[in-house]
């Protein structure tokens, strides 16, 4: 696991202190001494102001980690009680993220500043270029006036000494629809109305101030049932751990699944029924189609770009297709995963009853002592594609489809990779028919899944392996055959 960034670090450990107060039988009883076992009286706080406020802090990732929502947090309720919740909860919780307020930073507002590096110099680049006159000259340097600036970065790529910078807040910048602001009290707050779960602004809190609700405990809770419960691993797992994928998939069963299977498997249909759906639409007149298989996409196109809607492919998801397998052997399915969004896709999919993402599967693993890299090799499925391995890479769908059509039917794809504030503009253009492609990938994280917000690694880690797997698959087979 990547521990080197302690945000991240007592993300992962408010996971793993819950795993293991749950298999010693305490979680009602002493989840309260979480925080304190995390951060004892001899702790130094290298943030916050004292030990006290870290304390409060990784109480409410406790709270997240339990799956409960810190905004409605009374904080005269113990930690006990939120876990007896908890255990006796019965559906997933709703809202996939959860703002934790007091580990906010209340950042200013997104502002240009002007930095010592001014030279006030003669020709006054900057104040030319703005178009409000929002910058002024006073002692000798250039001013910018708050309230004139609309942050158009005009004067920043005027200034031949690069003196003037943006300070960004990060979580609003990130958000690719607007959906976190502050609040009333000047702490981040997400519109769910516009949040389409793609994690960004969790990814992008140099505070970890926003977590997602885990649903650890209801995993664990359904493992210790009579149900027999599958987990089903993403294809971008591949390279999470320090192992092979036989191995890893060897380590989740021993962490007490009672089935592990691949999520490519699912991809596989998704890839042959978008191919065959791609061919029939451009036969009959349609423009382009687009992917189905990103959650937050859907989300984006539901909530923001309702004119892209007639444009993305009814194929179900790679997940969807493999749940709907594993539900009618009787599994209560588990999709692992690399991102917040799935857990929509859960929340709306029958056949989806819960998603952990890698981090809360490296929790669990850790908790349980569980090393992949020491436990043995689990066969592969011989039958899934290459094509299917390589879906959690940007580019990935769309050349499977490709490959799976067979030259039969030419056609030329595009992939977005990443959605951001630009490519949602671009997208809405391309409702109006300005794209030259028939067939459209689109992936909410820059890179694909391998970049979700709930990687263990980075994607440079994790691009061999994958691509060493997928060289060692078959080739997917051509859909029009069939």
């Amino acid at each position: 696991m990547n521990t080197d960034n302690k945000a991240i670090f007592f993300k992962r450990e408010a996971l793993k202190r819950v795993v293991e107060a749950y298999d010693k039988g305490s979680l009602e009883t002493q989840a309260y001494r979480i925080p304190f076992e995390v951060i004892p009286p001899d702790s130094k706080s290298e943030v916050r102001c004292c030990i006290y406020k870290e304390r409060a802090v990784f109480r409410a990732r406790t709270l997240a980690a339990l799956g409960c929502s810190v905004e409605n947090d009374d904080e005269a309720t113990s930690l006990n009680e939120y876990a007896k919740e908890a255990l006796l909860r019965k559906d997933v919780p709703e809202a996939p993220l959860t703002v934790l307020d007091i580990a906010c930073k209340g950042c200013v507002k997104a502002r240009h500043i002007v930095t010592e590096a001014c030279q006030g110099c003669l020709a006054r680049h900057c104040q030319q270029a703005c178009k409000f006159g929002a910058i002024s000259f006073e002692n000798g340097r250039s001013k910018i006036d708050p309230d004139k600036c609309k942050n158009c970065g005009q004067c920043k790529e005027a200034c031949p000494y690069n003196a003037i910078t943006y300070v960004p807040v990060p979580c609003e910048q990130s958000c690719p629809v607007d959906a976190i602001h502050k609040g009333d009290h000047g702490f981040a707050q997400i519109d769910f109305e516009k949040c389409i779960s793609c994690g960004h602004c969790m990814d992008a809190c140099p505070f970890g101030a926003i977590m997602e609700r885990s649903q650890l405990i209801d995993v664990l809770s359904s493992m210790k049932s009579t149900r027999k419960v599958c987990a089903m691993i993403a294809p971008s797992i591949v390279g999470q751990f320090n192992c092979t994928l036989p191995q890893l998939m060897s380590a989740v069963k021993k962490a007490g699944f009672d089935k592990v299977t691949e999520v490519a498997q699912g991809a596989d249909i998704t890839t042959a029924n978008e191919a065959r759906e791609l061919v029939e639409r451009l036969e009959n007149g349609a423009k382009f189609m687009t992917t189905s298989c990103c959650a937050a996409w859907i989300q984006a196109v539901k909530k923001h770009l309702p004119a892209l809607k007639e444009f993305v492919s009814h194929t179900k998801t790679p997940a969807g297709y493999t749940a709907e397998i594993e539900k009618q052997h009787g599994f209560t399915t588990v999709f692992v995963g690399p991102c917040v969004s799935k857990r929509v896709e859960g929340m709306e999919d029958p056949n989806i009853d819960y998603v952990l993402t890698y981090e809360e599967l490296a929790a669990l693993l850790d908790a349980r002592h569980i090393d992949p890299a020491t436990c043995e090799e689990m066969p592969l499925d011989p039958a899934i594609s290459g094509e299917a391995r390589y879906y959690g890479v940007t580019g990935g769908v769309a050349q499977a489809v490709e490959n799976a059509i067979a030259g039969k039917k030419p056609f030329k794809k595009m992939a977005i990779n990443g959605l951001d504030k630009k490519a949602m503009l671009i997208l809405n253009a391309y409702a109006k028919g300005t794209g030259d492609f028939q067939l459209l990938e689109v992936m909410s994280c820059k890179g694909g899944c391998i970049g979700g917000p709930c990687t263990l690694k980075k994607q440079a880690a994790v691009i061999k392996p994958i691509k060493d797997l997928v060289a060692n698959s078959p080739k997917v087979p051509c859909a029009l055959d069939k």
